[in-house]
C-alpha cells in the first residue's frame, strides 16, 4: 500500500456499504436510552459492552458525537441485528444519524467501519457513526468533551 493510500487512522477502514457488521453505539441508541427503545428493542440478536479506541466523546447537547482522537476511547455497546432485519435497521439508523452517503457534505455523522474492543480485549469490526469532518473540527475547537467517553456517566 502506498503512503498516500493509507487510512488517516489505523482503527478506521472504509468498507463496501453492503458489509453486514454489528453497530457500535455510544449514546441514545444504548440500552435504556430513548432511541434504543424506539429503534432497536426487539430487533437485535445480541448486545454486548465494548469500547471504541481512537475516539473521544462530545456533548451534542441532547445526544453525543464521537470524534477521532488518538489515545482516547468511547464506551458503548456492540449491537448485532436480528436475522432478517439488517437492511431495514441500517436504513433507519442512517436516517436517524443524518448519514446520506460516504463523504457527502450534508452528513451530520459519517458511518465508518472501526475496530471495537470487547471486554476480553478481542477486536471486532463494527459500523460506528462519527461526527462528520466539519462538525468534528468545530467540536475539537469549542465543544464540551464528555470525560471518560461514557455518555451514560454525564
Amino acid at each position: 500500500m502506498s503512503p498516500s493510500a493509507r487510512p488517516e487512522d489505523p482503527h478506521i477502514v472504509r468498507p463496501p456499504a453492503a458489509a453486514e457488521l454489528p453497530f457500535f453505539v455510544y449514546g441514545t441508541l444504548r440500552p435504556g436510552e430513548a432511541n434504543h427503545a424506539a429503534l432497536l428493542r426487539g430487533r437485535t440478536a445480541a448486545e454486548e459492552p465494548a469500547r471504541l479506541p481512537g475516539a473521544e466523546l462530545y456533548d451534542g447537547p441532547g445526544y453525543p458525537y464521537a470524534v477521532r482522537h488518538p489515545g482516547a476511547h468511547v464506551v458503548g455497546e456492540l449491537i448485532t441485528a436480528a436475522p432478517g432485519s439488517y437492511g431495514a435497521l441500517l436504513a433507519e439508523l442512517d436516517r436517524l444519524e443524518e448519514y446520506h452517503g460516504p463523504g457527502l457534505p450534508r452528513n451530520l455523522y459519517d458511518r465508518v467501519r472501526c475496530d471495537a474492543l470487547r471486554p476480553d480485549g478481542s477486536r471486532t469490526a463494527a459500523w460506528v457513526y462519527l461526527a462528520a469532518p466539519p462538525l468534528a473540527r468545530r467540536l475539537r475547537e469549542s465543544g464540551t468533551r464528555i470525560p471518560g467517553g461514557d455518555w451514560l456517566s454525564r
